[in-house]
């Protein structure tokens, strides 16, 4: 934990983004976050051959997809935040800070993640108490567009017959892709936990989400948010 406690409000009073992986980001233009501090989330480093720049941060609690990119995971160079039942794969990479993740209900924010980090089943929750702990005063919200096409039981396995249309690539959780189905109603949830953290200490995330379904935190105009 002692990696993590250098972390610890490392980027007072500044302001973040938190990039989902929502279909939305194809109609967001992510040139303007080039000088902006960023958490990339999952597979987010699809983009990065687009994009002129890397994410600040990478996040990833999900074990399929850390088992199934692990060897992606590894080459990227910045600060890896994996939760600690991922060192079956990822155990020795100097990058990779471990986090004591829990995804048991009910939803409880961390305010200080070298103790123990709730999932809140879902990765931005847990960049959400990343942010908190290094001591943002703002988040914005990119790309969790917080809707899905694929239907069935929150949770459940399944594996990919395609292409996918629930995120910004095709090939996100393309063809033969094991991935659980998404618990909407439960994020949100912690979401609703989340702003209150915030907010009961002067700070605020908001959701510049292009489109976006989520209707937990404020709104606003990505492009207005940029020019700021």
């Amino acid at each position: 934990m002692r990696k993590l406690e250098q972390f610890r409000n490392c980027h007072q009073g500044k302001r973040c983004f938190i990039i989902g992986n929502g279909p939305s980001l194809k109609r967001t233009d992510l040139s303007f976050l080039k000088d902006e501090i960023t958490f990339g989330l999952n597979r987010i480093y699809l983009l990065f051959d687009e994009l002129d720049f890397r994410t600040t941060y990478f996040v990833a609690i999900n074990t399929l997809v850390i088992e199934q990119c692990s060897k992606e995971i590894r080459r990227l160079t910045l600060p890896k935040f994996i939760t600690w039942r991922g060192r079956e794969w990822l155990s020795g990479d100097p990058g990779v800070l471990f986090l004591d993740t829990d995804y048991t209900p009910p939803a409880t924010f961390s305010k200080d993640v070298t103790t123990r980090v709730f999932e809140g089943s879902t990765v931005t929750y847990v960049a959400l108490q990343l942010a908190f702990f290094m001591g943002f005063q703002e988040v914005i919200l990119i790309g969790v567009d917080h809707s899905f096409s694929a239907e069935g039981p929150p949770n459940m396995t399944v594996v990919s017959e395609g292409d996918d249309s629930d995120h910004f690539a095709s090939n996100y959780f393309g063809e033969g892709f094991r991935w659980q189905l998404p618990d909407l109603e439960a994020s949100e949830v912690a979401y609703r936990v989340a702003k209150e953290a915030f907010e009961s200490e002067g700070r605020r995330v908001l959701d510049a989400t292009i489109g976006g379904k989520l209707t937990v935190f404020p709104k606003a105009d990505y492009y207005s948010v940029i020019r700021k």
